[in-house]
C-alpha cells in the first residue's frame, strides 16, 4: 500500500503544480521590453526581447485610455487595448488592461472568452449587466453567475470561462478590467463558431444548434 506520506506529497506537487501553470510564465529579468526587431534580441514569451540598457520610460508607458472608444458598431461596445502588444514593457509580466466602452441602452459586450486570463472588471461610468457562465457540471448542466454593476463596483470572470457584460442603462457606460496574461487572446463566441474561415460544416452547425441549414448559412454570410 502507498504511505499517506507519499500521497500526501503527490498531492502537494500536483497543487504545486497547478499553480506553477495558473498564469504567465514568471519573468526571469526584470522586464523584457518587447521589440519587432530582430537584431540582437532574444526571443522570450512570443516577442524579441530589447537591450536592457537601451530601455527608455517611453517603453512603460501608454496613453490614450481617458478617450471614448468608438461604439458605432453592430453590438454597441468597442474595447481599447493595453497588452503587451500595445504597451511594450509589459512583455513578460503576465498582465494587461483594457477599457470598454458601452452605448447607452444595450451595448454589448458580446459573449467571449479569455482563453489565457482571469479578468477583473471595474464600472468607471453607467450600469451593466454581466455574468458568465462555467464549464459543464458532473449534472450535464452550466450554471450562470449574473449581477447588475454600477460605478464602483467589481465582478470577476475566471479564465476560459464565456461571459457577457450589457449595458442596461440610458447613459453611455464605461469600464475598466485588468486580466492575468499579457496577451489573454479573446474567443468571440458568435464570430468563432458562425464566422470561421473556412466556415464549419453546415451539417455539423444546424445538429448541434438544431437549426435548419438556411439559417445557419445565414448566420455564416
Amino acid at each position: 500500500m502507498i504511505s499517506r506520506n507519499i500521497l500526501s506529497y503527490i498531492g502537494v506537487v500536483a497543487l504545486t503544480c497547478y499553480v506553477a501553470y495558473a498564469t504567465d510564465p514568471t519573468q526571469l529579468q526584470d522586464f523584457c521590453v518587447g521589440v519587432n526587431d530582430p537584431t540582437d534580441a532574444l526571443f522570450v514569451n512570443g516577442m524579441f526581447c530589447k537591450n536592457p540598457m537601451e530601455a527608455k520610460p517611453e517603453d512603460f508607458f501608454l496613453s490614450g485610455l481617458d478617450k471614448p472608444g468608438n461604439t458605432d458598431n453592430r453590438v454597441g461596445s468597442n474595447v481599447t487595448q493595453a497588452t503587451a502588444t500595445q504597451l511594450a514593457g509589459l512583455n513578460t509580466l503576465g498582465i494587461s488592461l483594457v477599457r470598454i466602452d458601452f452605448r447607452p441602452h444595450g451595448g454589448l459586450n458580446p459573449p467571449h472568452t479569455h482563453p489565457r486570463a482571469t479578468e477583473l472588471l471595474t464600472v468607471i461610468e453607467g450600469t451593466l449587466y454581466v455574468g458568465f457562465v462555467t464549464s459543464n457540471l458532473p449534472n450535464g448542466e452550466n450554471k450562470l453567475f449574473t449581477k447588475v454593476l454600477n460605478k464602483g463596483d467589481v465582478f470577476i470572470f475566471p479564465q476560459g470561462l464565456i461571459h457577457f457584460q450589457l449595458n442596461i442603462g440610458k447613459t453611455p457606460a464605461i469600464a475598466i478590467a485588468g486580466l492575468s496574461s499579457q496577451n489573454p487572446g479573446v474567443v468571440t463566441i458568435g464570430n468563432a463558431v458562425f464566422g470561421a474561415k473556412p466556415p464549419i460544416s453546415v451539417d455539423v452547425l444546424s445538429k448541434a444548434f438544431q437549426l435548419d441549414e438556411k439559417t445557419v448559412k445565414h448566420l455564416q454570410a
